[in-house]
């Protein structure tokens, strides 16, 4: 079994961050991770709560004891319901900050949140503070929303051969060693629109949709023999237009239960999640969404 590295998962303790917390475990149990359970408690609470009883009160103490014992007591049940031991990690701050600051210290491998929560977790994923934290990160990122019933089956690597690619398609083999991959490309005939402006016969723009496609599906079969996928481990899917609708369009033709994404920017400090491609498949699809930070090259 090939060990993935250190996952860190980040818990509210809303419903959609127990499922978080749950795949998270579910994956260190298949890769044989460790597991790290993190709870912030938001620094802009925590000033407020100073100001009306001072630092260090008997409420701010009991507010800590709490989490810790919240904390503890998930990580008792993710022990035993999965066999994994897990490490336990509570802080107070700017929640961006400390998840990054865990992370650096643990070098994880993988941070795993729930698309939908209470209190920060809601920010991350639907406000600002999610576009903070998933430009600064340089690791892949995992956002939840189904209930973890089983390990992943079917996963849609979503490739277009720039140099996220090759590392998204590693990635995914990674966090999901056993699931079957429905390799995804979405190609367009460039230019289309001008072409048929410009009187170009139909006959002709359609022996160039053809070339596309050919070529879409050369390359696609030359990255995963480039990758040693075996023909029964996965499956080739080349299909024409918006990459936002079709992708999310393949997830649920084929049932999948996670979506790879490569992250696109000159460096893993820009555009992670920012793109309109991820904003529409984590908007409107229904599976997990794993962005993979790393490039080649």
């Amino acid at each position: 079994m090939r060990t993935l590295g250190p996952i860190l998962v980040a818990t509210d303790f809303s419903a959609h961050a127990r499922h978080a917390a749950e795949r998270a475990a579910w994956l260190a149990h298949e890769t044989a991770s460790p597991l790290t359970l993190m709870h912030v408690h938001a620094g802009e609470s925590l000033v407020q709560l100073r100001q009306w009883l001072g630092a260090g009160s008997a409420p701010e103490q009991q507010l800590r004891q709490d989490a810790q014992q919240r904390l503890r007591a998930l990580a008792d049940e993710l022990h035993t319901a999965r066999r994994v031991a897990v490490s336990t990690h509570d802080a107070a701050g700017p929640v961006v900050d400390e998840i990054l600051q865990q992370a650096e210290t643990l070098d994880a491998a993988l941070l795993v949140l729930g698309a939908r929560g209470e209190g920060f977790l809601r920010r991350l994923i639907l406000g600002t503070t999610a576009e903070r934290l998933m430009r600064r990160t340089a690791r892949p990122l995992l956002v939840v929303r189904q209930t973890p019933h089983e390990r992943y089956r079917r996963v849609l690597v979503a490739v277009d051969f720039s140099p996220w690619s090759t590392r998204a398609l590693a990635t995914a083999r990674h966090v999901a060693p056993r699931a079957h991959l429905v390799l995804t490309t979405v190609f367009q005939v460039p230019f289309e629109d001008k072409l048929r402006f410009a009187g170009v016969e139909a006959a002709t723009v359609e022996r160039y949709r053809s070339q596309a496609r050919i070529e879409a599906t050369q390359r696609l079969h030359a990255l995963a023999q480039a990758a040693g996928l075996k023909p029964a481990t996965w499956q080739a899917r080349i299909v024409e237009g918006d990459a936002s609708l079709r992708i999310v369009e393949q997830e649920q033709e084929h049932d999948c239960d996670l979506v790879v994404l490569g992250k696109h920017g000159q460096s893993a400090a820009v555009d992670l999640l920012l793109g309109s491609v991820t904003k529409h498949v984590l908007a409107e699809g229904s599976a997990d969404l794993l962005v993979s930070t790393a490039r080649d090259g």
